[in-house]
């Protein structure tokens, strides 16, 4: 199975390539620059901006699951107008290139505790709200696609370079609200966080739905 990895330099999506090479999957690797992506026969490294809709289109053609970890720059003044708008080239581009099945890498920030986003609490960290809010929004928009067979992962809460450096293959999911553990905390290292995306391409438990993990 040829698996697209849109953002494969970033923070998840570098780890999303591993398991999913580790895993025996053909691995379509893109990124604006590649210099840093391993190389491995079964990687194929795609320099591309996502904004250039025919070149991404004609990098998707051919996949059968992309799998976006898009991340428009935590320190852009912009972040939410162009993670806005790189979301949904993105969206277009896969319907574009006739790939059914879409995997996208959202925040913590849409989950609900007692029916409210954590992204619209007081408490929600300044420094991180505007890309926290456009993909909380974007998850609103994806849940009107009907063409697609979508899946959004919220990741656990804690889910930072801190709390990197351990795959147990273990974790459990749920919907809408975080997942917290005998400690009150909900958390997840990329690593899991990696295995939980590329179980969902086996599984197909969350087919137009978004779902959540944590330990």
């Amino acid at each position: 199975m040829k698996v697209a990895v849109i953002g494969s330099t970033g923070f998840v999506g570098a780890h999303l390539v591993k398991e999913l090479v580790d895993r025996n999957y053909e691995v379509v690797a893109l990124a604006r620059h590649i210099e840093s992506i391993p190389s491995n026969d079964n990687i194929k490294k795609v320099a591309v901006d996502i904004n250039n809709h025919g070149q991404l289109v004609n990098a998707l053609v051919g996949a059968d699951v992309v799998i976006s970890a898009f991340n428009a720059g935590w320190t852009n003044p912009n972040l939410y107008e162009d993670f806005t708008k790189g979301a949904l080239a993105i969206q277009q581009a896969v319907k574009d290139a006739d790939v059914k099945r879409f995997i996208v890498v959202g925040g913590a920030g849409s989950l609900l505790i007692e029916g409210n986003r954590l992204v619209d609490s007081p408490e929600f960290p300044q420094e991180i709200k505007p890309g926290a809010l456009a993909a909380a929004d974007y998850l609103d928009t994806i849940r009107k696609e009907d063409q697609l067979e979508w899946t959004m992962i919220s990741p656990a809460i804690e889910m930072n370079p801190q709390a990197a450096g351990t795959r147990t293959g273990k974790y459990r999911t749920g919907l809408d609200t975080p997942i917290f553990d005998q400690e009150g905390r909900s958390r997840l290292s990329v690593e899991d966080l990696a295995v939980a995306i590329v179980d969902e391409i086996a599984n197909k438990q969350f087919i137009n739905k978004r779902f959540t993990a944590a330990y």
